[in-house]
């Protein structure tokens, strides 16, 4: 019982002895705190028809999470063209592109950007053009 007490004395007196104190910090020490990233949200994006002819109407599918706003935009060669909608209670939602003299052979990318209360997600897809 001698020997628990004198190791359990030593071992709090020897860190004052060798001089180390242990403090808590001052009660007026700013504490840094930074919100979390909202996490990205799920986002698939295709289209409907990757090789549509001019003057036809193509779809891009987008898959997220229920309810989602969702943003596209088509970068065609000489314009960009926005479009916006919502999701379903599924999580699908159906952007409608009309193909009106869009330069043949040109690959248009297509961006997309799903957003749900502070949380948003990217994805994209493309399509070809002809005449």
């Amino acid at each position: 019982m001698k020997r628990y007490v004198r190791g359990t004395l030593a071992a709090l007196v020897a860190p004052a002895a060798a001089g180390v104190m242990f403090m808590a910090p001052p009660a007026t020490a700013a504490v840094a705190t930074t919100a979390a990233p909202a996490a990205a949200l799920r986002c698939h994006a295709s289209m409907s028809n990757s090789r549509p002819k001019d003057y036809t109407t193509i779809y891009v599918n987008v898959g997220t999470v229920r309810y989602a706003g969702v943003t596209t935009i088509a970068h065609y060669k000489t314009v960009n063209r926005k479009h916006t909608g919502k999701a379903n209670a599924q999580g699908n939602a159906k952007i409608r592109y009309y193909i009106s003299g869009a330069a043949p052979g040109y690959q248009v990318k297509v961006s997309v950007t799903v957003t749900s209360g502070s949380s948003r997600g990217t994805c994209s897809t493309s399509f070809i053009p002809h005449r």
